[in-house]
């Protein structure tokens, strides 16, 4: 290329990794710390590499790319703790989790937080399903005994899974719009996609990493272990209801998928359209885990034997460790952010272009190394997205593959650049490494398993 490589964005991405590495690994510094560090130190090498991008920029790049990750992940996390809190110290998600082995089985636990975090993430995003069902996986853990890995795999998968492939989740919906597919066409291949890979990185791979790998409950949400197995061991009669445990879960899902619900089908159903102000306020998802951490918030109160005053500081206590992991996540968020603006993601998809390989395959490698080098996997499908999109009409095969392919690069290998990763990191108090073999690698395995099943139903459509 005509970019020497001294200037080369690709300079600014190694040094960014080497630091990361070094402050997180080698230093173990705290999390958050050693993110903002690495964050200003992106900023300081774009100086010197990125035109225009000056000392002052660098500072205050890296303070607004954290006050924008704050922005949409603060309130969330927030209420997501009280949420985590409430449902797993009123004995709810207990509840909830014996519900769902009394309809499938012990032997099934997996299934039913699997099957449950791949239709929630459809209508909601990703990071607010995760909120919902880490709780689930915790007790179901403490009821079990065992099988955390599995319980964490599954959820993860699940959620993962549709959140890159089945419209009307964002990204896949914005895509769509992009190059130009029919919706429908895409949900229907989105969930011919989603069901394999999300099989094999959450049934298969949990399984076969759930027999060599056991990850144990520890402390995680401000709420303790051995609180969780006291639960565990609780009469059901002491449990509140399956209706008003899984309150909170209902409300969080049927507000924001009323948004979606709306926004989807008012061109079809116009009378809808009357109902979008109202909705878009009660399905923003600020307000709507809001109004289901209050639910959760009520029941731990109702459910156990204290005061006001010792409610109040359990809950004060929730929202600092909600804090805690907003401020590592947004940290997360800045560090992928400053490496975007080092112009890595132009710089790849510029040299993917000269590259003489088949567009399906093509748009699912731009989008994977946008994806390892950026951390987002929205920005990876968008940047992709608008490469490709001039090339759709070379495609012999429905373009709503092309949405698939782009999905899948998208996903690929959730690692420190990436916000979801810290997430699924803090609240469910796993170590690094234990992030990285579980969330790391079943993004991988998603988007492996989710090209392979494109590739091979496009290659079957075309022989008919």
């Amino acid at each position: 290329m005509a970019i020497e490589f001294a200037h080369s964005p690709l300079v600014t991405f190694v040094l960014a990794l080497a630091v990361v590495i070094l402050l997180l690994v080698v230093l173990d510094l705290p999390a958050f710390v050693g993110l903002i560090i690495s964050a200003f130190f992106v900023g300081a090498i774009n100086t010197v590499f990125v035109p225009d991008f000056s000392a002052s920029q660098a500072a205050d790049a890296v303070a607004t790319a954290f006050g924008e990750g704050m922005a949409g992940i603060g309130i969330p996390i927030l209420m997501a703790a009280v949420i985590g809190k409430g449902m797993l110290e009123s004995g709810a998600a207990q509840r909830i989790v014996r519900w769902f082995q009394n309809i499938l089985g012990k032997g099934n636990s997996d299934y039913a937080l699997w099957g449950s975090s791949s239709v929630l993430s459809i209508p909601v995003f990703f990071d607010s399903v995760f909120y919902l069902m880490a709780p689930l996986a915790r007790s179901m853990r403490a009821r079990v005994g065992r099988d955390y890995t599995l319980f964490i795999v599954v959820v993860g998968a699940g959620a993962a899974t549709t959140h890159v492939f089945v419209p009307p989740t964002p990204g896949p919906l914005a895509v769509a719009d992009k190059i130009g597919v029919n919706l429908g066409m895409t949900i229907l291949l989105g969930v011919a996609t989603a069901i394999p890979a999300a099989l094999v990185a959450g049934i298969v791979y949990g399984r076969w990493l759930n027999s060599r790998l056991d990850i144990p409950l520890r402390d995680a949400m401000a709420t303790s272990t051995e609180e969780l197995e006291e639960l565990a061991d609780r009469d059901t009669s002491d449990l509140p209801g399956v209706l008003e445990s899984a309150a909170p879960v209902v409300l969080a899902v049927v507000l924001v998928a009323s948004f979606t619900v709306v926004d989807t089908f008012q061109e079809v159903v116009p009378a809808l359209s009357a109902l979008r102000p109202y909705v878009a306020f009660i399905g923003d998802k600020n307000v709507a885990l809001t109004i289901a951490a209050l639910a959760a918030a009520w029941t731990f109160y109702q459910h156990n034997d204290m005061t006001q005053e010792e409610w109040t500081e359990e809950m004060t206590e929730a929202l600092k460790s909600g804090g805690n992991i907003a401020a590592i996540t947004a940290a997360g968020g800045a560090f992928g952010a400053l490496l975007a603006a080092s112009g890595i993601g132009d710089y790849i998809t510029g040299a993917m272009a000269e590259v003489g390989i088949p567009l399906l395959l093509s748009a699912w490698l731009i989008a994977a190394i946008v994806r390892i080098a950026q951390g987002s996997a929205t920005a990876a499908m968008l940047t992709t997205a608008g490469i490709i999109a001039p090339q759709v009409p070379e495609l012999s095969v429905h373009p709503a593959f092309m949405v698939m392919a782009i999905g899948a690069g998208g996903n690929i290998f959730s690692w420190y650049n990436d916000s979801g990763f810290w997430l699924v990191k803090e609240i469910g108090g796993l170590t690094q490494e234990e992030t990285l073999m579980t969330w790391t690698a079943l993004t991988t395995i998603i988007s492996v398993t989710g090209i392979t099943v494109t590739m091979t139903l496009a290659t079957i459509m075309k022989t008919f």
